[in-house]
């Protein structure tokens, strides 16, 4: 039987928050929880009840805002779990501005503005990656891959050999801007050509934005990993 794969579309930069768990009434993989007024920890927690789930694990793909605002009230709301994020992203849970441009710099004043009382922490169980590895919540194998350009701590996760968690690094049909602080352009070519151009054909795609793919598809079709392997990203 195959994974339960769902999903919660933040209403702010439509970020995908998925779900993911190895049946009904298994603790469940919860991946960057976005950002909702005043927050998403409500969503999760119906979609959570929907499966009969408990949550196992929060997964943050990258340091952005739009993939961390909830994660705390999550934590609080759907039950203590374990959160990891690459060390190198790690700061930007408490200071999410590090990593923001002048539009992501006036979003968050708007939402200090509509929220007197927001600011960030990070939760009590913090678990660092350092690099790729492997470690498992529940059932689920999670192979974790260090993907940076998008951010330097971004973060794949390939789950039982059926899908890939890409966040900002692969879309359908695209990848993550680069343009933004800490991004690189140079690093996202390495991680496209050395990192994602790797993985199994057959896996299923589910991105931090957009909709979900194939590697196949991408593999064959994605004109930025394409460009990467004949070395014409620029």
């Amino acid at each position: 039987m195959g994974l339960i794969v769902d999903r919660v579309v933040a209403p702010y930069f439509a970020t995908n928050c998925w779900i993911i768990a190895p049946g009904v009434g298994s603790p469940a993989l919860v991946v960057d929880p976005g950002i909702d007024i005043p927050h998403m920890a409500a969503a999760i927690s119906s979609k959570l009840r929907e499966y009969k789930l408990t949550m196992g694990a929060v997964l943050i793909t990258h340091g952005h805002l739009d993939h961390t605002f909830s994660l705390m009230p999550v934590i609080e709301e759907c039950g203590t779990a374990i959160t990891y994020v690459h060390s190198f992203d790690r700061d930007l849970l408490k200071n999410p501005e590090g990593a923001m441009g002048e539009h992501g710099l006036g979003l968050l004043n708007q939402l200090r503005s509509q929220m007197q009382h927001l600011r960030f922490e990070e939760p009590t169980d913090v678990r660092e990656i350092e690099s790729d590895c492997r470690l498992n919540c529940g059932e689920m194998e999670l192979v974790l891959t260090h993907t940076p350009g998008h951010t330097p701590g971004s973060i794949i996760a390939t789950i039982n050999d059926e899908v890939v968690v890409t966040g900002d690094t692969l879309f359908a049909g695209s990848i993550g801007r680069t343009d933004l602080p800490r991004g690189s352009m140079t690093e996202m070519q390495r991680t496209l050509r050395e990192k994602i151009a790797l993985l199994e054909p057959g896996l299923e795609v589910l991105p931090g934005h957009g909709e979900r793919s194939r590697m196949e598809y991408e593999l064959k079709n994605n004109p930025y990993l394409r460009a990467a392997l004949v070395g014409e990203l620029a």
